[in-house]
């Protein structure tokens, strides 16, 4: 009787550990399911939060833990595009607040289009909520802006070189499209200021012509024509259309030692105070000219006529050496130079 107890108790035990290795395979066969609906559970949460957010803002606001968990944390199957900014007042950031109106301007086309969807969103992080997020990815100046791709890390495409490209909305729809295929129309807000500078600069002519009417002959002066010409060729030449087409900002300042740069260290880019700094030098470069051409062609006392050919002689020196090293200064290795390096 004992021995078939214990018979009996052996082949309970084979079977219970059959039954117990089926269970455990059963269990680990499931885990993967299991935490693949966790993590597609999970991913839902985010974007429907990422959703709420925009239904709100255009622009989602983010700090260093919200990057973390939206922007970084994997896996996504949306595309992130996040301004790096420094819009505290204490920053003085003039060309944060230029990048920052055409970033509202896009992420509002893109939220108010037909075409918006759950798989791209636009973002900002401020440099005073997320300082160790400009530390992690190594960014030292602000504004940028960089493409957080659903899959992978960001590569060197996927940071918008602002010095080259400029600021327009634009010109970031452009690059945002080659990253993430999406197409977005931007709608400006009406800006009449243009039309209506027009309107009164057309008024001004109108009115002066109709009070000098009984006398036109200002019209052909040679002086007043001369000038005109030379305010449109200073314009043109110091590159107020490349402004006008690109957008670049003022002037760039470092969020982190405050310095202030206002002419661009690359051929590739200029700011828009570098293009009134080159068109000053070249209006005191023609002034040193003018000033030459009168003191050898007019006729008069020689000691003035020779006060203004040396003072017509330095300007033209002093002020073509200072454009000069401006030009060195952006087309490095350029190997001429004339009083100022």
């Amino acid at each position: 009787m004992q021995k078939c107890n214990m018979a009996d108790a052996g082949v309970f035990g084979k079977w219970f550990l059959l039954f117990l290795f089926i269970f455990v395979n059963i269990l680990a066969s499931n885990t993967p399911f299991v935490d693949a609906k966790k993590k597609e559970q999970v991913l839902g949460d985010r974007v429907k939060q990422l959703m709420d957010w925009n239904m709100k803002r255009s622009v989602i606001r983010l700090n260093g833990d919200k990057f973390r968990q939206y922007v970084k944390v994997t896996p996504r199957n949306y595309s992130v595009v996040v301004m790096f900014t420094a819009l505290q007042p204490q920053r003085q950031c003039t060309v944060c607040r230029q990048v920052n109106d055409e970033f509202q301007i896009l992420a509002n086309s893109w939220r108010y289009s037909q075409a918006y969807s759950n798989k791209l969103f636009f973002a900002s992080l401020d440099y005073d909520e997320g300082h160790d997020i400009f530390t992690s990815l190594k960014m030292h100046s602000a504004p940028a802006i960089m493409h957080f791709p659903p899959k992978g890390k960001p590569k060197k495409g996927d940071t918008y070189d602002i010095q080259r490209l400029g600021i327009a909305s634009e010109a970031i729809t452009k690059w945002v499209g080659e990253r993430t295929d999406i197409v977005i129309r931007v709608f400006r807000p009406p800006n009449y200021s243009g039309t209506i500078a027009l309107g009164l600069l057309f008024s001004l002519v109108c009115g002066l012509l109709y009070l000098r009417r009984n006398n036109l002959e200002f019209l052909y002066n040679k002086t007043m024509w001369g000038i005109g010409a030379l305010c449109i060729v200073f314009a043109m030449t110091s590159g107020q259309m490349w402004n006008h087409i690109r957008g670049p900002p003022y002037a760039h300042k470092n969020p982190q030692t405050g310095q202030m740069s206002y002419i661009h260290g690359s051929r590739n880019g200029q700011f828009v105070a570098e293009t009134h700094i080159v068109l000053l030098l070249h209006a005191a470069i023609t002034f040193g000219i003018v000033l030459l051409n009168e003191s050898a062609t007019q006729k008069g006392d020689v000691g003035k006529r020779r006060i203004v050919t040396i003072l017509g002689l330095a300007t033209v020196v002093v002020f073509f050496s200072i454009l000069l090293s401006v030009f060195r200064s952006k087309y490095h290795g350029y190997p001429y130079s004339f009083l100022i390096r």
